[in-house]
């Protein structure tokens, strides 16, 4: 018996008919990876070869919980790992809400779904029946039409889905996996590959349990974990309003982004920010699975156009990508804007990222009316916004070439406009413009997955907070900016292979997590151990992505606005300079234990026991 864990694989392969396998879980295996993104890293790394088509039948999509899943523990995601179609590089995409859960008490701890369907299809998991299932009546439908169809035919209130909007159907390139009503894995285009197999939703109802290997310790660490949660100011802050208290902050310090990240300061900040959501949208508290925050706010849009729709809360992403980057302060546009990408299927982040790049190429004479389906595109424009969201899930017209994320839409349109377009890797960035902070620089360049503020925030500690092992950090300096960011990066993939909400992660402690995990599994696990386990993950990741051709210059090449200096805001004039940031880039390579090109050393790689990444 395996503790903590539900004990099977489940493999679908939608190309065979009856392509369902099930194999037993190894332990041996989860010693080493432990769960979620860990897990997800290695099947990736196994199953998919270098030059896979991401939108191709050899692609997979891993469905992946981890050893505190489905227990008291306040760990309430899974994880989706696949080749994101964006990139072309590694992906992992994170949901909360109550689809983990189900998923392991069906008994599978893994769920790989490979090849294609030759139509549309959605896969039904009711303990250890597992069924390919016809989806034709479900092709078409925005993602909260898929829940009520789908639970209607099932005749189950309670079952839990995971669906794709008609944005994953069309395979635009950011599109997201929806679960639960408000929860999405987003970034990176997850969406897009269901939609390339054909694949519609999951639906999965389940009735087994978990054991855990000391029922009074685990109990006890949970208590503890509870209790830190209460007594944490910045998980009060979570319960309070979400993500929402980092608008003000955030503004004030230069890193929002305003009208396609040209400044870091938005003037109609207020309008989007935790007050004025609290007075004109919010209607009560939710949470998810076992989670004391409870950070959901669902609201309601009470005045203008949409008066009545019921609506989620904006969190700070959307409210700074969707906001301030296309120039927007008026928080119902924001609020419809956020709740039609979530229906139709699209990551809030690329898409505000996307609009906000093609407004500032429609006010620099780039693109004209001609150009632009006859949308007046100027900054501001919440009306236009709306319908370029919808053109770009339904691929129509400009939407069609938006579609293809912020890098692929520079080179079309030429004209000068790869020169405004802000990514990393071909990813979007975050709502979070680092020339204030140096450390943010380097995390966003060198994240797993391209530009991505989940994988590393320094910005806290360049801001005032002491990290684990040292105090603050001077925000412009560029010493000690590798330690911390190689350090959060370890954490934050050792935590994701639990996996658990960073919203959690602000209050409980490291050693509490030990324990947790050590309580259920009964391994001696310490805080130090569970940081291998993400440096080990994170250098797998590093494998992949070398073997689909990265290298030093990819990590190199941040965006041409980053190296504009700052207009305002504490670190006003500070820009990123080439000199400098190869200066941090190689402090980095030094702290991994990688050579100046970026690439693990066998000696990193045998202590790591990635040895088998050597042979590839």
């Amino acid at each position: 018996m395996v503790h903590a864990y539900a004990g099977k694989i489940r493999r679908v392969n939608l190309s065979k008919e009856g392509g369902t396998q099930v194999e037993p879980f190894d332990a041996k295996f989860a010693k080493v990876f432990l769960g979620g993104k860990g897990f997800g890293a290695k099947f990736l790394y196994d199953l998919v070869g270098p030059g896979t088509d991401p939108l191709g039948p050899s692609n997979v999509i891993v469905y992946c919980t981890g050893p505190l899943t489905g227990t008291l523990a306040p760990t309430n995601r899974y994880c989706i790992v696949t080749k994101s179609p964006l990139t072309g590089l590694f992906s992992d995409s994170y949901a909360g809400g109550y689809f983990s859960q189900e998923l392991k008490y069906a008994g599978y701890d893994v769920l790989i779904i490979s090849g294609k369907a030759g139509k549309p299809v959605y896969i039904r998991i009711d303990d250890g029946n597992v069924e390919v299932k016809p989806a034709d009546h479900l092709w078409g439908l925005d993602t909260y039409q898929t829940y009520e169809v789908l639970k209607n035919d099932l005749k189950d209130r309670t079952v839990k889905i995971s669906c794709i909007g008609p944005a994953g159907e069309r395979m635009v390139k950011y599109a997201l996996v929806d679960s639960d009503y408000h929860r999405q894995a987003g970034r990176c285009g997850t969406g897009a590959v269901m939609g390339s197999k054909n694949l519609k939703a999951i639906a999965v109802r389940g009735t087994g349990e978990i054991s855990v290997a000391d029922p009074k310790a685990f109990d006890e660490a949970v208590w503890k974990s509870y209790q830190e949660i209460r007594e944490s100011t910045a998980a009060q802050e979570y319960t309070r309003g979400g993500t929402q208290s980092f608008t003000d902050f955030s503004n004030h310090q230069a890193f929002f982004p305003a009208r396609n990240f040209q400044d870091g300061c938005f003037e109609g900040y207020e309008n989007l920010g935790e007050q004025s959501q609290k007075r004109h949208l919010w209607l009560r508290e939710s949470g998810c699975f076992s989670c004391p925050i409870h950070c959901t706010k669902v609201g309601m849009i009470r005045r203008g156009k949409w008066t009545g729709t019921v609506c989620d809360i904006i969190e700070y992403e959307s409210v700074g990508l969707l906001g301030g980057n296309c120039g927007i302060s008026f928080l119902e546009g924001v609020a419809y804007a956020n709740l039609l990408c979530d229906k139709l299927g699209l990551d809030t982040i690329s898409t505000g990222n996307v609009i906000g790049f093609v407004m500032e190429c429609y006010e620099r004479g780039i693109l004209n009316k001609s150009d632009t389906d006859g949308l007046d595109l100027t900054f501001g424009n919440w009306e236009a916004q709306k319908e370029l969201i919808e053109k770009i899930a339904y691929r129509e017209g400009l939407g069609n070439i938006l579609a293809e994320g912020v890098l692929r839409a520079a080179k079309q349109l030429g004209r000068g406009a790869e020169d405004i377009a802000v990514h990393v890797k071909a990813m979007e960035a975050p709502a979070w413009g680092p020339r204030g902070s140096t450390g943010m620089g380097l995390a966003l360049a060198t994240s797993d997955r391209g530009c991505d503020h989940q994988r590393a925030w320094p910005i806290a500690y360049e801001t005032g907070q002491s990290w684990a092992f040292g105090g603050p950090l001077d925000r412009l300096a560029l010493e000690g900016k590798a330690e911390v960011v190689k350090w959060e990066q370890d954490h934050l993939s050792a935590l994701c292979s639990l996996v658990v909400c960073e919203f959690s992660r602000s209050g409980i402690s490291n050693d509490t997590y030990a324990k947790l995990v050590s309580a259920a599994t009964g391994w001696d696990i310490d805080y130090p151990r569970l940081l291998k386990y993400g440096e080990r993950t994170w250098n797998l990741i590093r494998m992949f992505n070398i073997r689909e051709g990265i290298g030093r210059r990819d990590d190199a090449s941040l965006p041409k606005r980053w190296k504009e200096p700052l207009p305002s805001g504490p670190a006003r004039g500070h820009r990123f300079t080439d000199e400098e940031f190869a200066r941090m880039l190689d402090d980095y390579y030094e702290e991994r234990g990688w050579d100046r090109e970026g690439r693990p050393k066998k000696e990193k790689l045998q202590e790591l026991g990635l040895e088998f990444c050597l042979e590839s």
